[in-house]
């Protein structure tokens, strides 16, 4: 076990030969658009909706295009005003819309999810309205075979794998696919109840992990979901043990309440064979926690892509990052690296802390 202030450098699956490539990047996912009541307004009573733009991969591409490496979101929108909403705010992010197709179908929707924030005791709520998406129509015809070597790293979530039979198959085709081009695999398990059963999301990424150098997974998940048992440091290993995964990273968060949560996260190598934790966030002041723990993802891929072989530092980044989301509304992240070394170098520090950054 190492702290996060290491500097020791090991060898990395992150130096392979795909280190010319136009994208740092790539994530295939769903682009959704985000209803919520102001503040803390109920939807069963409130009259006004702020939308936003979300989804799990586009939290992640954006979030380390905002560090500084360059992304792009592998998408399919409709052709309307909302996906140009859409379009535009993938833009002003910095990520590339080069691989974004589009539905002129005058029945082509968007998906859509509301969101009440809670304040204790009552919990945070959500609504889906993601039926019959265009995004669930996507297939791998829709793109160039040239994506496929265009990318250091490729990332997707279980959320793509559970939307339906379609996207499922096409997300498997992408990931063997950008595989036979020398690609990095990156995979989050990301487990929603109300897409699939534990058993139907166990059957099917255990078919995709042979490829995936890494992986993200909760203890919670991994227990739930996987049927793990031992302590949290023994399952993390275990899945490079059965499975020829470089990385493991799995998330650690303390919900005091819906306003107050501590954050932190642990990381394991098997290049190493070591674990590497710091001190977690704590008593962090949750604004809105959505998009937290792909705002982590964002840290750690950024780092591993940036920092080939030090793992301390991409501990500290994907800590620092999804610790931060937490105190900023709406799904996206907004830090750039400035502002997350500097909130790095506090967290690393002891003694008094300037209560403004002036």
């Amino acid at each position: 076990m190492t702290s996060a202030n290491s500097t020791k450098q090991n060898s990395s699956p992150m130096t392979a030969k795909n280190s010319e490539r136009d994208f740092d990047l790539l994530a295939l996912g769903e682009v959704l658009l985000r209803l919520s009541p102001p503040v803390n307004e109920r939807l069963v009573r409130g009259d006004t909706l702020e939308k936003t733009a979300g989804g799990a991969e586009l939290n992640v591409v954006s979030g380390v295009s905002l560090l500084g490496l360059h992304t792009g979101i592998i998408s399919k929108l409709p052709s309307n005003d909302l996906g140009t909403y859409v379009k535009n705010r993938i833009r002003f992010l910095g990520v590339s819309d080069d691989y974004l197709v589009y539905d002129a179908d005058k029945n082509a929707r968007l998906g859509v999810y509301y969101y009440e924030g809670g304040a204790y005791p009552r919990k945070p709520r959500i609504v889906y309205d993601r039926a019959h998406t265009t995004f669930q129509e996507i297939h791998i015809s829709d793109y160039d075979e040239k994506m496929f070597s265009s990318t250091r790293c490729f990332h997707t979530s279980g959320i793509t794998l559970a939307l339906s039979p379609n996207t499922r198959e096409t997300a498997i085709e992408m990931i063997k696919r950008f595989k036979e081009q020398g690609t990095l695999i990156s995979f989050d398990v990301n487990f929603r109840g109300n897409l699939w059963t534990g058993d139907e999301a166990r059957e099917c990424i255990e078919k995709i992990l042979p490829y995936v150098d890494i992986f993200f997974c909760s203890e919670d998940t991994a227990r739930l979901t996987f049927l793990k048992e031992g302590t949290a440091q023994e399952i993390m290993k275990s899945f490079t043990e059965e499975y020829p995964i470089s990385i493991v990273a799995s998330t650690q968060r303390i919900v005091h309440s819906p306003k107050i949560h501590t954050f932190g996260s642990v990381i394991y190598s098997s290049a190493d064979d070591t674990f590497y934790e710091e001190e977690p966030y704590h008593n962090i002041e949750v604004v809105d926690r959505i998009g937290s723990g792909d705002a982590y993802v964002s840290g750690v891929l950024y780092s591993l892509l940036a920092n080939p072989g030090d793992y301390a530092k991409a501990l500290s980044y994907g800590n620092a990052t999804g610790s931060v989301k937490n105190t900023i509304p709406g799904d996206l992240p907004s830090c750039d690296r400035k502002e997350i070394d500097s909130i790095i170098r506090e967290h690393h520090t002891t003694g008094r802390h300037s209560e403004m950054d002036r």
